[in-house]
């Protein structure tokens, strides 16, 4: 028997459409989880940017400007999606409402500027200024100041409150009779039963933008003898010497068209309510409250007027109440811009978030993507066709050794082009399948020149005769 052919080696099936398949789902999973942390330092970068902050607002009677204010306010930060939010902490009166805000238990309060000041007190804004009006029976105008302390004078206004500060005002607090000479007049008495009760002089303190809606003092001036409203003489000398006090005017028919009262602009003193928070509060927080509140006054202003002509506040150093520095920037126009305040930090977030990509990429580079298969490599299973070469009998055996040759060449053509085969070791792989395609040729034309001989089995079978 003829030795048979040794059988070759099962070919190795191409693995490019594999690997690129493997690479096609790793490069799609690397996207979404790139996609997924671009989306988390974005979510995160947003939260930490517009983290909410709840500031506590001290307020007094419920029923009065300063917590219908607040109350406005409130509002007004939820609709413009401010990350600022109200607490409102109701007391009893707007000077427990002052001693909360003096223990720091509250970062906003509304004071006017007779009342005592907490040290750590900042202005934000002037939401209101009250006007101290002389009033005189008839035509009798009050031509002084040391005239007018002569007279028993009515107090109409914040209580006891307006009371003290016309005592101090008029230097009569330390006076024996000075309960007797300055009284509060009961409320919603008419100016004429006053005047008709004793008194020579009322001193009316009013929020201005009330006076200008209420049509009261109007009706007073038509009634049988009407009323004066005369002028404080000494109006700078005060507001010099008391720091709380300011002075204001009285522009002319203010307090009635017909007839004109005043009929000539008066001076007058006045005090102003402010919108205070504690000096420790950060400069950004100050400066967005600014901005809501000057940029939403009409939303801000009360149905009775007050809050309706709301005025920067004092940025003067020597202001009653300095302004609060992040209130000052915005009123001054110093405020920083977007990227002014956070572009060092954007600039070593990026410089961060480089590395973390560096280290992602890398990360993923080595343990979740396929290498690509370098050429030399392949070039060894060139090579392991060429040993088999030698050993083919048959035109067959060439012939399957040829299509083997030329499938690894189509991989590393392929390969090579969607990046599952590198260049490296290209040259070693040109010449192994050079070398081992004319192996082939050469094996071919020698079968054709020299066959196999045919074994033939003889059998001899003797015949037994018997």
């Amino acid at each position: 028997m003829s030795a048979e052919a040794p059988t070759p080696p099962p070919a190795s099936p191409p693995a490019r459409a594999t690997v690129a398949k493997s690479n096609r789902a790793q490069i799609i999973l690397f996207t979404l989880l790139t996609l997924l942390l671009t989306a988390a330092t974005v979510w995160g970068g947003r939260t930490w940017l517009r983290n909410s902050e709840t500031l506590v607002f001290a307020v007094g009677d419920p029923k009065g400007p300063e917590a219908k204010f607040a109350a406005r306010l409130e509002t007004v930060l939820k609709t413009n999606s401010s990350r600022l939010r109200l607490k409102i902490a109701a007391n009893p009166d707007n000077t427990r409402a002052l001693a909360q805000f003096e223990r720091r238990a509250a970062e906003l309060a509304i004071l006017r500027t007779d009342a005592k000041v907490p040290p750590r007190a900042r202005a934000l804004a002037i939401l209101e200024h009250d006007l101290v009006l002389v009033l005189s029976p008839g035509g009798k105008k009050i031509k002084s100041l040391t005239e007018l302390k002569k007279k028993k004078i009515a107090v109409i206004g914040d209580g006891d409150n307006s009371v003290a500060f016309v005592r101090s005002a008029l230097e009569m607090s330390e006076s024996p009779d000075a309960a007797q000479r300055v009284q509060p007049a009961p409320p919603n008495t008419p100016f004429d039963r006053l005047f008709a009760s004793g008194f020579g002089a009322v001193i009316a303190i009013e929020h201005a933008s009330r006076i200008v809606k209420d049509k009261t003092y109007e009706q007073y001036a038509r009634r049988s003898g009407g009323f004066t409203l005369s002028a404080i003489d000494a109006a700078k000398a005060l507001a010099r010497k008391y720091p709380a006090i300011s002075e204001e005017t009285v522009s002319t028919g203010m307090l009635s068209s017909s007839p004109a009262i005043p009929d000539d602009d008066v001076d007058t003193i006045g005090l102003q309510w402010l919108l205070v928070a504690q000096s420790r509060m950060p400069a950004t927080t100050a400066s967005e409250l600014a901005r809501i509140i000057y940029e939403n006054k009409a939303e801000l202003a009360l149905n009775d007027g007050f809050a309706s002509k709301i005025e920067p506040a004092e940025t003067d150093k020597d202001a009653f109440i300095i302004a609060h520095p992040g209130a000052a920037e915005y009123i001054n126009d110093d405020t920083k811009s977007f990227m002014d305040r956070y572009s060092d930090m954007m600039y070593l977030g990026a410089a961060a978030l480089s590395i973390i990509g560096s280290i992602f990429a890398a990360i993923y580079t080595k343990i979740t993507r396929v290498a690509p298969k370098r050429a030399s490599e392949l070039a060894g299973a060139i090579l392991g066709i060429g040993e088999r070469v030698e050993h083919a009998t048959c035109a067959e055996h060439l012939d399957e050794l040829q299509d083997e040759l030329e499938a690894i060449l189509r991989r590393a053509v392929v390969g090579l082009r969607d990046g599952s085969v590198s260049s490296d070791g290209l040259d070693t792989f040109k010449l192994g399948y050079e070398l081992v395609r004319d192996e082939i040729a050469l094996r071919r034309d020698h079968l054709k020149r020299h066959p196999p001989a045919q074994d033939d089995n003889v059998v001899v079978v003797k015949a037994a005769s018997g």
